[in-house]
């Protein structure tokens, strides 16, 4: 048995792609009776946005920020936004990425050479930014036990600012990795920009 599903392709990353992302990504929510949606957001704006458009589906909702020691090279989440986001419902989770910004980068940093967490980041760069982002995020929900290891969630991520990818992924905790499966890709920018 197979399915014929529809993969959005953007030609741009970027935030002009977030609205559509978002739509998508609801809609395969409802078809699929996903229950928990991880969302990259920086400021709080992505974060609010999903929020926004999944009110009416039964939805927990995670937002993950960077790590406070990026706030300085991106920015630190902003406080009314963050405040929106509980008002929301909305789980938000700042704490160490799962692939890059951890002791294994302060390692390179140090010493030099190439990690291997650091590979397989790059290694999912080649399909986007936000692929990479999408794994890393959820990763990251599991390990904080916000999202379960044993049922299909919808990861929301992008390139920079807004959204432009979205998977459908079988999450794993970091140190059992090789059981994390990316089943569907919603939408992904053709371009990486």
């Amino acid at each position: 048995m197979y399915r014929d599903k529809m993969i959005r392709y953007f030609e741009k990353p970027g935030p002009q792609n977030t609205e559509k992302t978002i739509e998508i990504a609801k809609e395969r929510a409802k078809e699929l009776g996903i229950r928990y949606i991880v969302v990259a957001t920086s400021s709080g704006e992505t974060g609010i946005k999903v929020a926004k458009a999944f009110k009416d589906l039964n939805v927990q909702i995670i937002a993950v920020t960077l790590h406070a020691g990026r706030w300085q090279v991106y920015e630190a989440p902003d406080p009314n936004k963050l405040k929106e986001l509980e008002e929301l419902g909305v789980k938000v989770l700042t704490c160490t990425h799962a692939l890059l910004g951890n002791v294994e980068m302060a390692l390179r940093t140090k010493f030099g050479g190439v990690m291997p967490t650091e590979l397989i980041a790059h290694t999912l760069y080649r399909f986007s930014q936000g692929v990479k982002v999408a794994i890393e995020i959820v990763m990251m929900a599991a390990d904080a036990g916000l999202i379960p290891t044993d049922e299909e969630v919808i990861a929301i991520a992008g390139t920079d600012k807004g959204a432009d990818t979205a998977l459908v992924i079988k999450p794993s905790y970091t140190n059992e990795f090789f059981s994390l499966e990316v089943r569907e890709i919603i939408a992904i920018p053709r371009n990486k920009g």
